[in-house]
Protein backbone atom coordinates (compact mmCIF):
# COMPACT_ATOMS: atom_id res chain seq x y z
CA UNK A 1 0.00 0.00 0.00
CA UNK A 2 1.59 3.40 -0.81
CA UNK A 3 1.45 6.41 0.83
CA UNK A 4 -0.34 8.88 -0.88
CA UNK A 5 -3.84 9.77 -0.20
CA UNK A 6 -6.81 8.43 -2.01
CA UNK A 7 -9.05 10.15 -4.17
CA UNK A 8 -12.88 10.88 -3.11
CA UNK A 9 -13.68 8.09 -6.34
CA UNK A 10 -10.94 5.45 -4.21
CA UNK A 11 -12.39 5.95 -0.74
CA UNK A 12 -15.86 5.59 -2.55
CA UNK A 13 -15.55 2.35 -3.82
CA UNK A 14 -13.42 0.98 -1.42
CA UNK A 15 -16.42 2.00 0.81
CA UNK A 16 -18.95 0.37 -1.02
CA UNK A 17 -17.41 -3.03 -0.70
CA UNK A 18 -16.42 -2.64 2.65
CA UNK A 19 -20.32 -2.23 3.12
CA UNK A 20 -20.77 -5.15 0.79
CA UNK A 21 -18.66 -7.20 2.81
CA UNK A 22 -20.39 -6.29 6.26
CA UNK A 23 -23.70 -7.22 4.78
CA UNK A 24 -22.70 -10.37 3.28
CA UNK A 25 -22.12 -11.30 6.82
CA UNK A 26 -20.09 -14.64 7.70
CA UNK A 27 -17.02 -12.63 9.23
CA UNK A 28 -15.80 -13.01 12.54
CA UNK A 29 -16.35 -10.24 15.16
CA UNK A 30 -12.81 -9.16 14.88
CA UNK A 31 -12.77 -9.07 10.85
CA UNK A 32 -15.93 -6.99 11.15
CA UNK A 33 -14.70 -4.40 13.79
CA UNK A 34 -11.54 -4.01 11.52
CA UNK A 35 -14.12 -3.65 8.00
CA UNK A 36 -16.10 -1.10 10.28
CA UNK A 37 -12.77 1.07 11.35
CA UNK A 38 -11.85 1.36 7.67
CA UNK A 39 -15.23 1.94 6.84
CA UNK A 40 -15.22 4.82 9.42
CA UNK A 41 -11.76 6.08 8.01
CA UNK A 42 -13.08 6.09 4.25
CA UNK A 43 -15.96 7.85 5.35
CA UNK A 44 -14.36 10.68 6.45
CA UNK A 45 -12.31 10.64 3.68
CA UNK A 46 -14.66 11.13 1.53
CA UNK A 47 -16.49 13.86 3.67
CA UNK A 48 -13.06 16.12 3.83
CA UNK A 49 -13.00 15.58 0.06
CA UNK A 50 -16.81 16.39 -0.37
CA UNK A 51 -16.27 19.65 2.27
CA UNK A 52 -12.86 20.54 0.43
CA UNK A 53 -14.75 20.75 -3.22
CA UNK A 54 -17.84 22.69 -1.46
CA UNK A 55 -15.47 25.32 0.33
CA UNK A 56 -13.49 25.82 -3.28
CA UNK A 57 -17.01 26.15 -4.80
CA UNK A 58 -17.97 28.94 -2.37
CA UNK A 59 -15.10 30.00 -2.84
CA UNK A 60 -15.05 30.73 -6.66
CA UNK A 61 -18.89 32.12 -6.28
CA UNK A 62 -19.08 36.00 -6.65
CA UNK A 63 -19.95 37.64 -3.33
CA UNK A 64 -23.33 39.77 -3.21
CA UNK A 65 -22.35 43.17 -1.48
Amino acid sequence: MTDEPLSYEQARDELTEVVRKLEAGGSTLEESLALWERGEALAKICQQQLDGARARLDAARPTED
